[in-house]
């Protein structure tokens, strides 16, 4: 009997969509070549992954899951972390609803996924052109997350080196009055600096932790 050559669990919660990767799957694979595991929840996904001996050579994980709070996960996030810190050789592609570039961008620099793509973009031969270039060890974000990584680093690189040091100070607890003694600049040029990055993250009359939580929010800190 020939060797299963692959092993891929699809975790999330919306069955039709793990039956929709199935039948793709169906186009290119047969049933000696790829056996497939699904999981409904984050519990589900996190028993298939920790609780046997199976290790699989990818994981299609729904960003979105709803939370399983006995183990802290919080979300598909959540459950990618503990895969690269237990399975380093299992490839992750991550599917997701979101649309928002500012969440597609904040996925990549956080999950640093092996694979990226959304599902109202979802087509056979995408799925599997993203699969067979994450298990040969490519990176593959669909086009909708590429346009959203150019766009928001483009946004980003407006604010120059002394901008991000400023927010990274105040995000850090440092009072505007001692950030001269950090930069080597006076306390006006570190106020014109301020309004300047409100402006561009377009807060009204905020604060430092506004201007730290949108920071955060754009993946700057």
């Amino acid at each position: 009997m020939m060797e299963v050559e692959l092993h891929i669990l699809f975790i999330d919660d919306h069955p039709t969509i793990i039956e929709g990767y199935k039948s793709i799957l169906t186009e290119k694979y047969t049933s000696n070549q790829v056996q497939v595991a699904a999981a409904y929840s984050s519990e589900a996904g996190y028993e298939k992954l920790f609780q046997s001996n199976k290790i699989y050579d990818l994981v299609v994980l729904d960003i979105g899951l709803p939370a399983y709070a006995t183990q802290r996960i919080e979300s598909g996030e959540d459950l990618a972390f503990l895969i690269q810190k237990h399975y380093p050789q299992t490839k992750i592609l991550i599917s997701t609803s979101h649309l928002e570039a500012i969440i597609l961008y904040n996925i990549v620099k956080k999950v640093n996924p092996d694979g990226l793509m959304i599902k109202s973009d979802f087509k056979s031969d995408e799925f599997i052109s993203a699969i067979d270039k994450v298990l040969q060890g490519e990176i593959y974000y669909s086009q909708t997350v590429r346009n959203a990584i150019k766009e928001v680093a483009q946004h980003n690189d407006a604010l120059d080196s002394i901008d991000r040091r400023i927010v990274s100070l105040l995000s850090k607890g440092i009072k505007t009055k001692s950030i001269p003694s950090h930069l080597g600049i006076s306390l006006s040029a570190v106020d014109k600096r301020k309004a300047q990055i409100k402006d561009f993250f377009n807060i009204v009359k905020g604060t430092d932790e506004d201007i730290i939580r949108e920071a955060t929010k754009r993946g700057l800190i």
